[in-house]
């Protein structure tokens, strides 16, 4: 075996993503009609309008995308009201998490991090060879309170998911504006905001866009959730002008392809699919809430697309006992909640198929 450079690749646990449709089918041999509420996708698929824009850019194919982002900047800084220059695009907003740790820190800084929450902060923190503090959650929300304490000179970056993944549950204005009070001018805050548009109607919800002029504070959001275009990877981060220019400077020429910019572009101001999708959400969230705890589950309330729900039994049983019947949820052992699913929130045909299956199994 070759013998690894970096030898920070043996601490770290492999991601394991949500299991593919098709992959499912080939293992199982299953012919009906398999259903994923694994990987918090839209359970819609993109809007025509979208699908135009993707069908027209096919004969550019031969073309690298623009490295810039032209239009997309245009259309996102429009949006927000910012400047483009506030504005980065990535292969998904995970990329934009890859290029703040290149950006930002050097080997021995510290980062902060939740847990549980999003995999990815403390495996591409170990990938650095960075120092991780662990702040454990406290009745499943982020305890800023904890994670200020263990605010230091070596902190370079404190990762907030809002709202949180695997939980579902936000951190509100007034206890982020609390946090900021106590972070240093040479740390960042790096907002993941991927469930943004599923949460900002929440109260209390913060408006983050406001700490940009005081504080080093880096916002991710995404095209993969709300917009439907998980299978482009698209993202994008917001922050200052010299925060942006740093991480430019580490970025892939071509990070984001020529079809998921053009879908974005018409995604963004697709109001009505946003609306549709929201809708849809908030009546299976509602559906599924009352349905898991009849059957005498605990789930945790969510401002997202998707529930974490405690089975209060053996977890990995269930979960292969649904594939079984073609159904596709999130087992939450690598996150350290044994006895936990997560669940997507489907159609309402999907949503009755899930409970159907849940009770039989």
């Amino acid at each position: 075996m070759i013998r690894l450079a970096n030898k920070n690749i043996l601490k770290i646990r492999t991601y394991k993503p949500g299991k593919p449709i098709e992959e499912v089918k080939r293992e199982l041999r299953l012919k009906d009609r398999v259903i994923k509420m694994a990987s918090n996708e839209n359970t819609l698929s993109p809007s025509r309008r979208v699908l135009g824009a993707i069908k027209r850019k096919l004969n550019d194919l031969n073309r690298y995308p623009d490295g810039g982002c032209f239009y997309l900047k245009r259309a996102v800084s429009t949006m927000l009201r910012l400047e483009p220059e506030n504005l980065i695009f990535g292969n998904g907003s995970d990329e934009i998490i890859i290029l703040a740790l290149k950006a930002f820190t050097k080997k021995g800084d510290e980062v902060i991090v939740a847990r549980p929450t999003f995999l990815i902060y403390e495996i591409a923190s170990l990938i650095q060879d960075l120092k991780v503090k662990v702040v454990p959650l406290k009745g499943f929300r982020y305890d800023l309170d904890k994670m200020a304490e263990k605010l230091s000179e070596k902190t370079k970056i404190v990762f907030i998911a809002n709202p949180d993944n695997p939980t579902g549950s936000y951190v509100t204005g007034k206890e982020l504006d609390c946090f900021m009070k106590k972070v240093g001018k040479d740390t960042i805050v790096f907002l993941d905001e991927a469930y943004y548009e599923f949460a900002k109607n929440m109260k209390n919800y913060p408006k983050s866009i406001k700490y940009l002029k005081a504080k080093n504070v880096i916002i991710t959001r995404t095209f993969s959730k709300i917009y439907a275009l998980a299978g482009l990877r698209v993202g994008y981060g917001v922050a200052r002008k010299e925060l942006i220019s740093a991480m430019n400077k580490v970025r892939e020429p071509f990070n984001v392809n020529s079809l998921a910019q053009a879908a974005a572009v018409e995604a963004v101001n697709d109001n009505k699919f946003v609306s549709k999708t929201l809708k849809l959400t908030a009546t299976g969230k509602q559906y599924l809430y009352k349905n898991l705890e009849s059957l005498g589950y605990d789930c945790v309330k969510s401002a997202t697309n998707f529930i974490l729900v405690n089975l209060k039994r053996n977890s990995k049983l269930i979960y292969r006992k649904l594939l079984k019947k073609g159904i596709i949820v999130r087992e939450m052992s690598q996150w350290g909640l044994k006895g936990f699913i997560r669940v997507t929130i489907g159609t309402m045909s999907e949503n009755k198929r899930f409970i159907k299956a849940l009770k039989e199994v």
